[in-house]
């Protein structure tokens, strides 16, 4: 049996394996959470212009959106926008189908600095992946401009 795995019937924890990815998740948000310090961002508006770029399909991003993908309240995505849109990261546009729903895109600025962090993110975990997490990033593409 592996080290750090106990039996308990049919189904075995493999509590070394746990500890150690959770280990990993950890410091890679570390690592995630200061680049974007450095690049002027809070970690949650880089996860935010994230959000927005990658994680809603089909179509641009709402504030609802945001705070689903930040599993924060719809008040706290709205300041969290409000304070984007100030900085000039993002910008809100009028759905041409539904007058009273916003979209949020990224402006040149934001799209900047997400592809700059997610470069570095994408270098940290190459460099810091177990061999298994190396293969699946290996033929994930590259982030572009677009």
């Amino acid at each position: 049996m592996p080290t750090g795995a106990t039996k308990r019937g049919a189904a075995a924890v493999d509590y070394e394996a746990l500890a150690r990815f959770r280990y990993q998740l950890r410091t890679f948000l570390a690592f995630s959470e200061e680049a974007a310090r450095q690049a002027g961002l809070t970690p949650q508006q880089h996860q935010a212009l994230l959000g927005i770029k990658g994680f809603v399909r089909p179509g641009p991003a709402t504030v609802g959106d945001i705070a689903r993908f930040l599993l924060i309240r719809h008040h706290s995505a709205v300041e969290l926008v409000n304070r984007m849109v100030k900085l000039g990261l993002i910008g809100r546009v009028a759905d041409p189908d539904d007058a009273r729903r916003v979209r949020l895109k990224l402006t040149a600025k934001g799209e900047q600095k997400l592809q700059a962090l997610s470069k570095k993110n994408i270098e940290e975990l190459r460099r810091a992946a177990s061999p298994a997490l190396r293969r699946l990033l290996k033929s994930s593409p590259q982030p572009s401009g677009s």
